[in-house]
C-alpha cells in the first residue's frame, strides 16, 4: 500500500483507543474519520451562558463513551493522511455510522471539501437544535493549524 492510498484495504476491525475527538486507534493504527473535524483538546467553545468550555475534550469524552456502547469499531480505510494516519468511516459493532454521529451531536462539523456534503444534513440538524459546540457561538474562524496540538490558539 502506498503512503496515499489505502482503497481496496481490509477494514480494521477492533477495540478503539480515542487519541481525540476525530482520531481513534485500533490495533496499533491512528484512523481521522473521513470528512468531518472536531475541535482539538486545547479548543474552547462558548456555552449558552457565554462562558468558555473546553469543546475538544468534550467531543472526546463523549466520542469515547459512543464507542464503548458498541463495540468493536470497524473503519473502512480511504486513504493515508500526509502524517500517515489511515482516514475512513468508521462503524460501532450495532451498525452506527461514527462520522455521521460525531456530527448530528454537534461534536464535530462537517468537512465539506473532503465529505462532499455527505454530512450537510446531520450539521443542520445539530445546529438548528443547538446540539454540542452549537448550543451558543461556536467560531470556525479560529481553526486548529496542522501541529498546533496541545497548544493555544493563536487567533
Amino acid at each position: 500500500m502506498t503512503a496515499n492510498t489505502a482503497q481496496g484495504a481490509e477494514p480494521i476491525v477492533g477495540d478503539a483507543l480515542v487519541v481525540d475527538g476525530d482520531t481513534i486507534e485500533i490495533a496499533g493504527e491512528r484512523i481521522q474519520f473521513s470528512g468531518v473535524d472536531a475541535p482539538e483538546g486545547w479548543q474552547v467553545c462558548l456555552d449558552e451562558k457565554g462562558l468558555d468550555y473546553r469543546c475538544g475534550k468534550e467531543a472526546a469524552s463523549a466520542l469515547d463513551a459512543f464507542l464503548t456502547a458498541s463495540r468493536p469499531t470497524r473503519c473502512e480505510l480511504v486513504k493515508r493522511d500526509r502524517y500517515g494516519r489511515f482516514v475512513g468511516t468508521c462503524f460501532r459493532a450495532d451498525g452506527k455510522d461514527v462520522n455521521r454521529w460525531l456530527v448530528e451531536t454537534g461534536n464535530a462539523i462537517d468537512r465539506e471539501e473532503h465529505s462532499k456534503g455527505v454530512y450537510a444534513d446531520a450539521q443542520a440538524t445539530a445546529r438548528s437544535s443547538g446540539a454540542g459546540i452549537w448550543r451558543s457561538q461556536f467560531d470556525q474562524s479560529c481553526p486548529a493549524a496542522p501541529g498546533r496540538v496541545n497548544r493555544k490558539p493563536t487567533c
